[in-house]
């Protein structure tokens, strides 16, 4: 879950802000979340596990809140399929 506190949370929009991550083409968005992962410098299954499961966690909350949600607008302005 991304809730972190405030205070955490305003550090970090600082620096990510400095990033430009909007104008990146998806292959070095892929790059960056790569090298991320890789920083972290797993040295054990469980570190890998648990990255994975952190990427799986990101996935379906990025779905819940942002996907779900520009699915739904659509629907009501195409129709539903269903």
């Amino acid at each position: 879950m991304p809730y972190i506190l405030q205070e955490q949370r305003e550090e970090l929009d600082q620096w990510l802000g400095s990033l430009r991550l909007f104008d990146l083409p998806p292959g070095e968005l892929n790059y960056i979340i790569t090298k991320l992962l890789l920083s972290y410098q797993p040295r054990s299954y469980a570190d890998y596990n648990m990255l994975i499961g952190v990427l799986e966690s990101v996935k379906l909350e990025f779905y819940r809140r942002a996907m779900a949600v520009y699915e739904d607008k659509r629907k009501e302005e195409n129709g539903d399929v269903y």
